[in-house]
């Protein structure tokens, strides 16, 4: 049995992911400097990162049928290569419309990347150490978000918006020169096919008797719902805490670098779960609806309330994409790995995407006041449905008397 890591490989797939995270948000960071630069209304540049949402849960599924049966590791690479390309196309762009084809192609190789690598990662390691090994890799997602965004901002402000879409392309190839040459080869198993488990002897099943793809859908149903909540719900962020805000050093930016430090806390603490993952998500889930629940309430609390309150949801909800991810894997198991792997990125943009509209629309409507309270009820109708899966299938198993699960 497999008792380490394998670190290397792990971390440049991590170091691949901050690259395609820093990607994403990186119009929000250069806003300002990218509508001047292209002779746009910021509105406009803001619509490069929904558009990059959209392509990602389009071309996902398509292009991981394209190339089935390859090499990871060199589908990995080819999609950074494609994505150091998009970024200088976007760099060099002379118009807004340039700009946007490029983000489009750097889109759909990204979604096509995060496929790749979410089964690939799944593979490098036994089931036991599943849920660290997704935790390392989104570690390095997690550091776009709390670190790449800020780094391109200022050089943006440094130099130039189209010098941090220059900087992104050297870092994409150096991404996929290091894949390339680190990371490790795993055993390919197509969709349909099965394995025998690396943990145990060759005659033993993963984990149980394969139930079909109905578990793992239905939880990926549930998590697209809870990242609807969480998402409408962060899209308004820096209004939902101003009052709290006001009384810290930094204000508004303080507080959310307080959020993406906690965030960074919850990746972490989401790979000490082992087999224990649906548990923990449920867990997490429930605190993350607490949290945006006490979202409602930080206009009248004092300062240090609403300071808990963003930890805690800093943590919850960043404990929720690598239990979620390790969850919707160990369902798939090998013989669903790349369908799985194609599944996560549509889930999590799709539920920015629909997030995000459907909070536009509320704050429309009402204000920024009405969105707290039904985005937990959202979050928390997804624990029970969890927490309800978990105890249906521990029911059949006793019914049938069949062992139960452990690994879930």
């Amino acid at each position: 049995m497999r008792t380490t890591l394998p670190w290397p490989s792990l971390l440049v797939l991590g170091a691949a992911t901050f690259v395609t995270v820093t990607a994403e948000m990186l119009p929000t960071a250069v806003l300002p400097q990218m509508s001047a630069g292209l002779g746009v209304p910021e509105s406009r540049t803001g619509l490069l990162v929904s558009a990059w949402a959209a392509v990602v849960v389009v071309a996902s599924f398509p292009l991981v049928r394209l190339v089935a049966g390859r090499d990871r590791r060199a589908v990995i690479a080819a999609a950074l290569a494609v994505l150091a390309a998009s970024s200088l196309v976007t760099a060099l762009a002379p118009t807004y419309e340039f700009a946007l084809a490029g983000r489009t192609v750097g889109a759909a190789a990204v979604g096509l990347l995060w496929a790749s690598a979410n089964a690939h990662t799944a593979d490098l390691v036994p089931d036991a150490q599943l849920g660290r090994a997704v935790a390392v890799v989104l570690g390095g997602a997690t550091l776009g978000m709390v670190l790449g965004t800020p780094l391109a901002s200022l050089v943006a402000r440094a130099a130039d918006w189209r010098v941090a879409f220059g900087a992104l392309a050297a870092l994409a190839l150096a991404a996929a020169l290091a894949v390339r040459l680190v990371v490790a080869p795993s055993p390919r198993v197509p969709d349909g096919a099965t394995r025998p488990d690396r943990e145990g002897p060759a005659s033993a099943p993963r984990t149980a008797p394969d139930a079909g793809p109905g578990p793992m859908l239905a939880v990926t149903g549930l998590v697209a719902v809870l990242l609807v909540g969480h998402y409408g719900a962060y899209t308004f962020v820096t209004r939902l805490v101003e009052a709290p805000a006001q009384a810290l050093p930094g204000g508004v930016s303080g507080l959310l670098l307080l959020f993406g430090v906690a965030s960074a806390v919850g990746v972490a603490a989401a790979g000490r779960f082992g087999s224990r993952t649906r548990a923990a998500l449920v867990v997490a889930t429930v605190a993350t609806a607490l949290a945006l629940a006490a979202l409602a309430a930080l206009e009248t609390a004092p300062a240090f309330v609403g300071v808990a309150v963003v930890a805690l949801w800093g943590v919850a909800s960043g404990a929720v994409p690598p239990l979620a991810q390790t969850l919707v894997l160990r369902l798939a198991g090998p013989a669903r790995r790349d369908t799985a792997g194609a599944l996560i990125p549509v889930l999590f943009n799709g539920g920015i995407a629909v997030g995000a509209a459907l909070a536009s629309a509320a704050v429309s409507a009402a204000g920024v006041g009405v969105l707290p309270l039904p985005a937990a009820a959202l979050v928390a109708a997804t624990a029970v449905g969890l927490a309800s899966g978990a105890r249906g299938r521990a029911q059949q198993a006793g019914a049938t008397g069949s062992p139960v699960p452990v690994r879930r």
